[in-house]
């Protein structure tokens, strides 16, 4: 299928009524929770640059044999596929001329071989010694409609099929007519070898200066900073390397990317561009504009400029990524006084223009800007009948057309057809799921900890540079050996890092470079993790003796860690979810949750504890089988929660994507089908169609296949199967109130009856007041989700407002002290403003407050640091009056 019929069917496929099916927004109308931009502004700019007389002269003899050639294959070939690969193969060798001396250099000595190849065959198929099916060596795995080659093939395939084209696909009809073309060429091939001799290349100037004379392209030390620089050919590719190595005086400054990259060194040279201070310059074809993220950089020249809009569009994305914080930049590099650098320049003139007048979103359309009408056809013509003042007059009219306000306003609200993308219900429910997992995630002062005592016991070496960044100049071969045990697919450990972090406002400084933010999915901390856990994993099965400060109950109780797995039902079975769960069990026999991760409010025991409690080792129900017992209720009771969100989310994204995935395709059959059927009635008529019948009979056949085949890929999606929790750790927790009883201390009190009261009263109100605001309140205590109280502000404008996640600490009168554990203390650090501690004064069934306090605490819990004790006066005094602390809507 062609690209035009795909956006046909997507202007369809976008005017249905299924609401429910994501849509394309435009990339600057997007914005975060808080109501700040999602992307960073970008900006493009002309590099115009003019050629040298020698340039200029082998310009224009290219340029006329290109268009002598096109006029001859539309007057003599009537096969229409061979007719395309013909013009296909002379436009291609017209953009290599404008790309790179070498690029045409090159292109017209292996044209020249091949034709030469060609012509000896031709020969000895005249004289009888070959037979003529010889001259079916044209590349034959092509796309049925050649010119639009660039837009249906992947980066990688096109490079690959371009090569063949380019190099064999000629007008010549006879041995005679071949011979001169041949000709031809060899002069060609001459002039452009005296341009390569010469050394004179205005166009790498050019870009030298961009380069190094571009106050956005340095650091603050003058420093090169990292940029991309995309070219259309080898040739060129190869070429700027050897240029800016001489610049740069650093051969390991430059990396690249093209089609033949095979997959893993394409994943090494993105880590490394991101992270090897030494690498400077990624130098890429359009291979790398395919699911490349490279927002570490800003910067990106179009040494080549594609001659469809989807592409230019593409490559910026590389860069403008979510995450991406800087303004990026893009240099089109745009030859003067040449058919195809007219064209441009008109495009990116008007383009500045609408950027201008719609806030920068007609780069997120730009492709669409051209549905109409196609910039390659506008090129060509350019090139065959450029001297016409008809036709300068024409290409101008076309690109005000295609870039004209109201056309793309229209595009715009197109894409915004949806009002509403999703329910305030379902919005809620992401909002809350999100609040949830931001405050269970462990503070990075932990993560940092456990990264710097693993990361030096494996003899890594790591060095402070700015505020809460630090460089890693060394990592031994174990560790970058260990993503290859790890899985294929995983991001290879770099050899070095240039900044890594551990707080994600730390990602990036000023101009200082990008770091890597350290989290347990980044590869570097996969990999330690991996093999800290390969070394030590059998110490968790050995046990603990811990104190839990927390508890002033008198019940011992056992807490087991398991480890439950999640996986899609086919194929390699890949990890679909992966999760700890925790479970305790008492005197009495009774298993319950513990909650998201327990353990880091424990403590070890001392010496003298463990002598008090050395009893309890030796009672019954320790000597139970209790590893079972948690066993069976993980399998009953969490296992089926963790599987059922799992299943759920799953079965959900099984559903939009085969709906629309069974839109697109159908349509598209169906689309095929009529042309199927026109063609066979054209063909019956005595026409000879530029498409056969049995091309349109073909492609319907691929995609039904496809669209079985994507079916059951969806299916097998949908289906995940859950595998049995695995005991990996336990230990006996000691509450803080058992202790406090064998030391006989006089202030402990076993009324845990008492203790609840308090805490009921206390809950009660906190909400009441809550709600006298016009919250909606509700009760999140027994999810363990970090808080008590969700108080959701009402909606006002149709603008949503940040949910108050309240503690409640309830406390009898006369006592003095608040106890918060280490994870509330995360839990609070974790959710910022959005977290408020309330503290409710109860005496009998009277009450003092509720008292609110924001942001309680000024630091994260030390690594050791299992609870913390408050001074319950200094927390009033810096209490709030309730009303204060709501945000005026």
């Amino acid at each position: 299928h062609t690209r035009k019929t795909v956006k046909k069917l997507s202007r369809v496929y976008r005017g249905s009524e299924s609401t429910d099916i994501m849509r394309r927004m435009v990339k600057e109308e997007l914005l975060k929770f808080d109501g700040t931009k999602l992307f960073p502004e970008r900006k493009a700019y002309s590099a115009n640059f003019e050629l040298s007389e020698l340039e200029e002269a082998l310009y224009a003899e290219v340029t006329s044999y290109v268009r002598e050639e096109m006029n001859r294959a539309e007057q003599v070939i009537s096969d229409g596929k061979r007719k395309g690969n013909v013009g296909f193969a002379l436009t291609l060798l017209q953009r290599r001329l404008a790309s790179s001396p070498a690029a045409i250099y090159m292109s017209l000595q292996r044209r020249r071989k091949r034709l030469e190849q060609k012509l000896e065959e031709m020969k000895l198929i005249r004289s009888g010694v070959l037979n003529s099916e010889i001259l079916s060596k044209y590349a034959t795995d092509i796309p049925d409609d050649v010119e639009d080659a660039m837009d249906e093939l992947s980066g990688e395939e096109y490079e690959e099929w371009a090569e063949d084209v380019i190099d064999q696909a000629t007008a010549a009809q006879t041995v005679e007519e071949l011979e001169k073309e041949i000709i031809s060429l060899k002069g060609l091939e001459q002039s452009a070898k005296k341009v390569v001799d010469s050394g004179e290349d205005r166009k790498w100037n050019e870009l030298r200066n961009i380069l190094m004379d571009t106050p956005q392209m340095k650091n603050q030390d003058g420093s090169l900073r990292k940029v991309i620089i995309f070219t259309e050919h080898k040739d060129t590719l190869n070429y700027l390397v050897d240029r800016i190595n001489q610049v740069l005086g650093n051969p390991d400054a430059v990396v690249t990317i093209h089609g033949g990259t095979k997959r893993d060194l394409r994943k090494k040279v993105q880590v490394d561009f991101r992270n090897d201070p030494t690498v400077r310059v990624l130098i890429a074809t359009d291979a790398a504009g395919e699911g490349v993220n490279l927002q570490n950089a800003n910067l990106m020249v179009n040494y080549d400029l594609p001659w469809n809009p989807n592409r230019i569009e593409q490559r910026f994305g590389r860069i403008h990524r979510i995450g991406q914080t800087e303004v990026c930049h893009l240099w089109n590099m745009v030859a003067k006084r040449t058919r195809e650098g007219e064209v441009f320049q008109r495009l990116f003139d008007k383009l500045e223009i609408q950027r201008s007048a719609l806030g920068g979103r007609v780069f997120d359309v730009l492709g669409e800007a051209f549905e109409d009408v196609s910039l390659k056809d506008l090129l060509i013509e350019a090139i065959r009948y450029g001297d016409s003042p008809e036709v300068k007059a024409k290409l101008t009219q076309v690109i005000e057309g295609a870039l004209d306000t109201e056309h793309l306003k229209n595009i715009l609200k197109r894409n915004a057809l949806v009002e509403q993308h999703m329910g305030l219900e379902q919005l809620y429910a992401v909002k809350e799921e999100m609040d949830k997992a931001e405050a269970r995630k462990l503070q990075p002062y932990f993560i940092r900890s456990f990264f710097n005592a693993a990361f030096e016991s494996l003899k890594g070496t790591m060095s402070p540079r700015e505020v809460g960044r630090w460089e890693i100049k060394y990592i031994p071969g174990e560790i970058r050996e260990r993503d290859r045990v790890i899985g294929e697919t995983r991001t290879p450990v770099a050899r070095v890092y240039e900044r890594v972090c551990f707080e994600k406002q730390f990602v990036r400084d000023g101009n200082k470079p990008m770091a890597d933010l350290i989290h347990p999915g980044h590869p570097l901390m996969a990999s330690i993790t991996d093999i800290v856990l390969e070394r030590f994993r059998s110490r968790l099965k050995e046990g603990a003796i811990l104190v839990d400060p927390s508890d002033d109950s008198i019940q011992p109780r056992v807490t087991f860690m398991l480890e439950h797995t999640i996986k899609e039902s086919t194929g390699s079975q890949r990890v679909a979810s992966q999760r700890l769960q925790f479970v305790s069990i008492d005197e009495s026999l009774n298993a319950v949750n513990a909650g998201w991760a327990p353990h880091i409010d424990f403590r070890p025991i001392d010496k003298l504890e463990l002598e008090q409690i050395k009893y309890i080792l030796e009672e019954n129900w320790i000597s139970q089988n209790l590893e079972d017992k948690a066993l069976t209720f993980a399998t009953t009771n969490l296992a089926p929660e963790h599987y059922k969100e799992v299943k759920e989310r799953k079965e959900g994204q099984a559903e939009k994507i085969i709906k629309a995935v069974q839109e697109r395709l159908v349509k598209e059959i169906d689309f095929w089908t009529d042309r199927y059927i026109k063609l066979k009635e054209d063909v019956s008529a005595g026409k000879q169609p530029r498409m056969q019948p049995e091309m349109a009979k073909r492609r319907i056949d691929e995609l039904t296949a496809r669209l079985d085949q994507r079916k059951r890929e969806i299916e097998s999606m949908r289906n995940v199967v859950s595998s049995t929790p695995n005991v990996i750790g336990g230990s006996l927790v000691i509450p803080a109130g058992l202790l406090a009883k064998l030391s006989g201390d006089t202030n402990f009190s076993p009324d845990a009856e008492a203790r609840r009261r308090v805490e009921m009263v206390a809950m009660n109100a906190v909400m009441k007041l809550e709600e006298s605001f016009g919250h909606k309140v509700i009760d999140v205590s027994a999810e363990k989700c970090g808080w008590d109280i969700t108080a959701r502000p009402p909606i006002k404008d149709g603008k949503l407002f940040e949910d108050r996640h309240i503690e409640v600490k309830g406390r009898a009168k006369g006592q003095t002290t608040i106890t918060v554990t280490a994870n509330e203390i995360i839990y609070a650090l974790n959710q910022k403003d959005k977290f408020i501690l309330a503290i409710v004064i109860v005496d009998g069934d009277n009450f003092e407050g509720p008292y609110y306090v924001k942001n309680p605490f000024n630091r994260e819990p030390d690594f050791a640091e299992e609870s913390r004790n408050l001074s319950l006066t200094s927390l009033l005094k810096r209490s709030l009056e309730p009303i204060d602390t709501i945000r005026k809507y």
